[in-house]
């Protein structure tokens, strides 16, 4: 027998039991749980050193956990790839996988099980589950983003990319509505309730300044996303409020040099990649320095390289620069000679700061010293110390120019109490940012629900809140206003289950429809098992008050008998002082105004106080988690093996579809 075969059949088989992946999937969710939801507290964690750290994060608390099963780590990298794409879900994604994997246990032990092709029960059950996944998946694939389009778009709010630069442009917050609201809804899932209006603030004052002219709201995000970690500095010790936005850009390293004292006069800066010395001579060259091989000697090899040091500060104070930035730590000769030629010194700057340098300055680093051009050299308003708690940075700003592309560059502070809490808030503003990325991200509309559009052209209310038309010229312009907000991104609405409430009812129709056209490509079980895992979201929003769950389901129900209502309406007149006035069928609107404002009764909520979240994110998400319920119910067999080569403890995961997979613990 091959040894290699012989080693494998001597391993322990762990076979996989549905039952297994739903136990290893529920106690994540438990802990999850602890943190969920606007009611949700913070889960404080301890490190062996004695650090502790404090966090609402879905993500980071994922993460942190030491987990040893190779399907928790399975899910938790699945939970990482999406929140670090999307920025946002990662405790529903626990949530709804979850939910999603209860459903398919049921209805898997409820089929039949008649083939011959199985030896046990369970392994019918286990094909069925894998069945009923993979229907899924294909469904989410082909029909979902037509679903939601068709069925709960309408009745969002859709921002198109010129509404979103007038609104974070404008200095007046109170013309950003929709992006503050939506801001606000998303930090309360992850910070201090007290904080999230100021955080919201900030966020919108940060997008307001790092706005490129004649660019796309996402090219200013897509930089601020790629940049973000030389774009913020953390600082410990102090409030929450005392965050703030600097002009310029802060590099996060002091002085090697001394700084001198210069009056208020632009200031010239070279950025070097590498060491600032000559290149060193082949021994052949070394005799033309001093006239023979009697006289090469270190003494002289080190006078010609002074030398040549003082040949390069002179040619840099030819061109009238006075600061040097290095992303390597300099010799002692070049310290010194910088110092006697009162030029500032900044080493071991990190790749991420000299890149943003070169990018805001519209210069490009100098990785060979003797070819310094006046192209490398950056023109500043000032460079200077700047203290930000307990350290000393340089804080540099750069000059206006019209050919540049940025507003207004700047530096975010965060301050926290502690250096754990700066980093969340950090992780926070971050993760807001793709958020955004994705809300704005282009979705185009397939001919399907270009079809399923038109059959509601009658019906039609512009999605523009601010452009609403009459409804006796409602035509095909008002269509081509439609498929606008449908191609283009933007799309939110109201939060608090808002949009599960909605594809719920949306599935339920579809699966009925699908049976009475004598559909049979994706059985009903399908959509009512989709349908039914939604609503454990909204459940557990108002898990500590259950009235709460059927009284906000009643009012988005209201809603869906005609689609003249769309909440979209409600909120723009929720915001106004009185009603909007229109004409036609829109005038129903006001029948259910009371729906959305402020209530008298403490247990109503009003809609519009529920916040705003992106229908962009929640369907990648639905597509995430459907993924990961298919590649978990294709695992088979955990293979235990041990390595001797590492002396460390391997698991292969062994699945159906792609072989195998080596799981290596640390």
């Amino acid at each position: 027998m091959d040894p290699a075969l012989q080693c494998v059949s001597m391993l322990s088989l762990d076979r996989v039991r549905l039952k297994h992946v739903l136990q290893t999937v529920c106690a994540l969710e438990a802990v999850i749980l602890r943190s969920f939801g606007p009611e949700g507290g913070q889960v404080l964690f301890a490190r062996d050193t004695g650090q502790a750290m404090l966090s609402r994060c879905g993500t980071r608390i994922l993460t942190a956990l030491h987990l040893e099963h190779p399907l928790a780590r399975m899910v938790v990298e699945c939970v990482w790839k999406h929140s670090a794409a999307t920025g946002d879900g990662s405790k529903t994604f626990i949530l709804l996988l979850a939910s999603l994997l209860r459903m398919i246990n049921i209805t898997a032990s409820k089929e039949p099980h008649v083939s011959r092709c199985y030896d046990s029960t369970e392994a019918a059950e286990a094909a069925s589950a894998r069945h009923l996944a993979d229907k899924l998946l294909a469904f989410a694939l082909t029909e979902l983003d037509d679903l939601i389009a068709v069925d709960v778009v309408p009745y969002g709010v859709c921002v198109s990319l010129e509404e979103f630069t007038a609104e974070t442009q404008s200095p007046d917050r109170t013309n950003c509505r929709y992006v503050r609201t939506l801001l606000s809804t998303f930090f309360q899932t992850r910070l201090s309730h007290v904080h999230c209006d100021f955080i919201s603030d900030l966020t919108c004052e940060l997008l307001h300044y790092w706005k490129f002219k004649s660019d796309l709201p996402s090219v200013s995000l897509q930089f601020l996303n790629d940049n973000f970690p030389a774009l913020h500095t953390p600082v410990a010790g102090f409030p929450v409020r005392a965050s703030r936005l600097i002009e310029g850009q802060v590099i996060h390293r002091d002085f090697a040099t001394p700084h001198p004292q210069v009056n208020n006069q632009p200031v010239r800066a070279v950025v070097f990649t590498g060491y600032l010395q000559p290149k060193l001579l082949n021994p052949g060259d070394i005799l033309e320095l001093g006239g023979g091989m009697e006289e090469r000697s270190i003494v002289h090899f080190s006078a010609w390289m002074e030398r040549s040091l003082e040949c390069i500060i002179a040619k840099l104070q030819s061109f009238g620069v006075s600061v040097l930035l290095s992303a390597v730590k300099q010799s002692s000769a070049v310290l010194a000679l910088a110092t006697q030629a009162e030029m500032c010194l900044v080493e071991c700057v990190s790749e991420e700061e000299l890149l943003l340098f070169a990018q805001l300055s519209g210069t490009t680093a100098v990785s060979d010293c003797w070819k310094i051009n006046p192209e490398h050299v950056a023109t500043l308003t000032f460079c200077r110390p700047i203290l930000l708690g307990a350290h000393r940075y340089v804080h540099v700003t750069f000059c206006d120019s019209k050919e540049k592309a940025i507003v207004k560059p700047c530096n975010l502070v965060i301050c926290a109490p502690a250096e754990g809490q700066t980093d969340q808030y950090a992780r926070a503003f971050q993760d807001a940012i793709r958020m955004l990325l994705t809300t704005l991200e282009p979705r185009h509309m397939t001919e399907t629900t270009a079809s399923k559009r038109s059959l509601q052209s009658h019906n039609c209310t512009s999605l523009h809140t601010d452009s609403l038309t009459d409804s006796t010229t409602c035509g095909s312009s008002c269509m081509k206003s439609i498929q606008k907000h449908v191609i283009e991104p933007g799309c939110v609405i109201p939060a608090g289950g808002t949009f599960e409430f909605l594809l719920h009812h949306a599935l339920l129709q579809h699966g009925r429809s699908c049976l009475v056209s004598d559909d049979t490509s994706v059985g009903d079980s399908v959509y009512q098992l989709l349908a039914n895992a939604l609503l454990s979201v909204p459940r557990q929003i108002y898990s500590h008050n259950p009235r709460l769950f059927l009284q906000t389901q009643t009012r988005v129900m209201s809603f869906l008998p005609d689609h003249s209502q769309h909440l979209s309406l409600v909120l723009e007149q929720a915001h106004n002082a009185g009603p909007v006035q229109t004409e036609g069928p829109l005038e129903d609107c006001k029948l259910n105004l009371h729906c959305c404002r402020k209530c008298d009764m403490p247990s109503k909520v009003c809609m519009l106080d529920m916040g705003l979240e992106s229908v962009s994110c929640k369907f990648q998400l639905l597509l995430a988690v459907l993924q990961c319920v298919t590649s978990l119910l294709r695992v088979d067999t955990v293979l235990h093996t041990h390595a001797a080569l590492h002396k460390q403890s391997h698991r292969l995961t062994k699945t159906s579809w792609e072989g195998a997979e080596d799981e290596v613990e640390d």
